[in-house]
């Protein structure tokens, strides 16, 4: 009998979640916990770490799970090397539902980067008004570029001081191309810092600083361990052994 653990926390997580609702297999959805009001979900739902690697086989064992889906944020990489080790610890089956990254197309000006530290040495040196698009965990290495004007988008109010002066927005995605347009532009937004998350949620940025002609700082997804993959739910419910009524 099928018992799915659906790490989760992205927007693919939640259309699998209401799929595997929507087909009655038995499953749990976890949120890593960073997000203070998580958005319902029509399975049963956790919060929290698991306790690293162990931890986390010792609850795969526990609540006898059959199935581990991998639908956490392309950049949560401690999380899927941790599910990677986990599952194998287990002996459970695992895989990974992730997004295809973004690609460069014709107007773009990205300069892409390995990671945070290399992104705030790309921004220049004189002032500029940067809108930093990269989650609130990873902001503190441009407090080293003070001179600039930031401006933040959160899911949620920030729950401590920021390490810079900042404009913070609070608002949850999807963002449309004209919203995104209207933002930068009213801001005077020069430079973008962005992570390559890929999907359609958040693609609005991207296409919105190719319209503006604006450089974009694109960070470059971690490296992860091996794992199966699909791009897509209806793979994922193949995977389960189950056809996906996605759409209907």
């Amino acid at each position: 009998m099928t018992r799915a653990l659906i790490l989760g926390g992205t927007a693919d997580a939640s259309s699998l979640a209401a799929e595997i609702a929507r087909a009655r297999i038995d499953a749990v959805y976890s949120y890593g916990g960073r997000t203070r009001a998580p958005a319902d979900q029509p399975l049963p739902t956790r919060i929290g770490g698991f306790g690293g690697v162990s931890g986390l086989a010792d609850y795969i064992r526990r609540e006898e799970i059959t199935h581990v889906i991998d639908a956490t944020h392309p950049f949560a990489a401690e999380m899927s090397c941790n599910a990677v080790a986990a599952c194998a610890e287990a002996g459970t089956p695992l895989i990974a539902l992730e997004r295809l990254p973004w690609d460069r197309t014709e107007g773009d000006n990205w300069i892409e980067v390995d990671d945070v530290n290399a992104a705030v040495a790309e921004l220049p040196e004189t002032p500029a008004r940067v809108f930093l698009a990269i989650g609130r965990q990873h902001i503190a290495p441009f407090a080293s570029k003070p001179q600039h004007a930031y401006t933040l988008r959160f899911v949620d109010p920030p729950d401590a001081p920021l390490p810079f002066a900042a404009d913070v927005i609070v608002s949850r995605g999807p963002f449309t191309l004209e919203g995104e347009l209207e933002m930068m532009r009213s801001r005077g937004i020069a430079w973008i810092v962005a992570r390559n998350s890929g999907g359609d949620g958040a693609r609005a940025k991207i296409d919105a600083a190719r319209v503006i002609g604006l450089p974009v700082v694109m960070i470059s997804r971690p490296k992860l361990p091996e794992r199966p993959r699909v791009e897509s739910v209806a793979d994922v419910m193949q995977w389960l052994g189950h056809s996906t009524r996605l759409g209907a």
